[in-house]
């Protein structure tokens, strides 16, 4: 399977941190098909607003009259749509907007199946080719002891047998993962075999542990195919408020800590002209293994200019000075060339 270099997220169509009108989200996706060169592909989950997502991309697409075999859409299962009970959704309170369902997580194979159903009958005509488990991290997370934890990673292994049986009957194209925790895609992959990985808030311009790097080389000489998101860490290293879902807080030390960090950064890619964006996408790209960035906008306008942050030029100085300065930091035999 072969990916483009940008993976076009559609979090945003979810109402992630802003509510979107129609027209809005109709817009953004004709422009993801009327700009792309190659298979446009889009990233979907039904996190992503409760489904919300899946329902304008599949609405989106229709309207624009496109044949379903035009696109490649990826949905991350492990959530479903359930009624909304409370004032709020239950699930991330306060990062979703203006929504009318909540979302429940459904790790097994039973639930897998029945995301993936409901996953496709919200997208209308179109059918999710590339399925994965979404957040298994967060499902193991809520283990209190040994025994819990077994429990879960059985539920997830379950999951996983189901996506294989989709996959060999012919239903989906390929199997992958999405997870914020690396450490727990590395741990799955030791048990499952993954035609491909998305990594998200985990090898960016401002964090790019070695371990990491380390597994991404083993990903890489295994054949499989790394997608990098969530490379702007939810917009913070582009200007926004949010640092990985969570709100900047200015007397927070740690949330000091990235604000020093993004000054400087934005020093560098001032004296070399270069925009911050562009930085993030192309140190992205040039980890290990990694064949496309999923980039998410809530701008039709910006469509383009995601695009052109892939091949945009950068020079070899600005590299040079970001490790002078420490903001990037590999240690050890990284092969990450600029």
């Amino acid at each position: 399977m072969t990916f483009p270099k940008i993976v076009f997220g559609t979090s945003g169509l979810g109402n992630l941190f802003t509510v979107l009108e129609e027209a809005t989200k109709e817009a953004i996706v004709k422009e993801c098909l009327v700009r792309s060169q190659s298979q446009v592909v889009f990233d979907t989950a039904g996190k992503y607003g409760a489904g919300l997502a899946l329902e304008a991309l599949g609405a989106a697409l229709r309207k624009a009259d496109i044949a379903p075999e035009k696109v490649l859409i990826s949905n991350k299962l492990g959530w479903l749509r359930a009624p909304l009970t409370t004032p709020e959704p239950t699930f991330e309170p306060g990062v979703w907007k203006n929504l009318r369902y909540d979302a429940v997580q459904r790790i097994s194979y039973d639930g897998i199946l029945e995301c993936f159903e409901q996953g496709n009958s919200l997208l209308g005509n179109y059918t999710a080719q590339m399925v994965s488990v979404h957040d298994p991290d967060e499902y193991l997370a809520k283990a209190r002891n040994k025994e819990e934890e077994e429990q879960l990673l059985s539920d997830i292994m379950g999951a996983y047998q189901a996506l294989r049986e989709l996959k060999l009957s012919g239903r989906v194209q390929s199997v992958g993962i999405g997870a914020k925790n690396w450490r727990v895609i590395e741990r799955i992959s030791r048990e499952v075999a993954l035609d491909w990985v998305m990594i998200a808030n985990s090898f960016t311009i401002k964090v790019h542990p070695r371990p990491l790097h380390t597994f991404l080389e083993q990903l890489q000489q295994q054949g499989v195919q790394v997608i990098n998101s969530a490379v702007f860490h939810s917009g913070f290293l582009t200007g926004g408020n949010y640092y990985d879902y969570q709100l900047i807080n200015a007397a927070d030390e740690t949330h000091q800590q990235h604000l020093k960090w993004r000054d400087e950064f934005f020093s560098v890619c001032h004296a070399h002209a270069v925009k911050p964006a562009a930085a993030c996408v192309q140190f992205a790209l040039k980890a290990p293994g990694v064949v496309s960035v999923a980039l998410n906008t809530t701008h039709p306008q910006r469509v383009a200019e995601n695009l052109e942050l892939a091949n945009v030029p950068i020079p070899p100085a600005f590299w040079d000075e970001m490790k002078e300065k420490q903001l990037i930091n590999l240690t050890g035999e990284a092969t990450v060339h600029y």
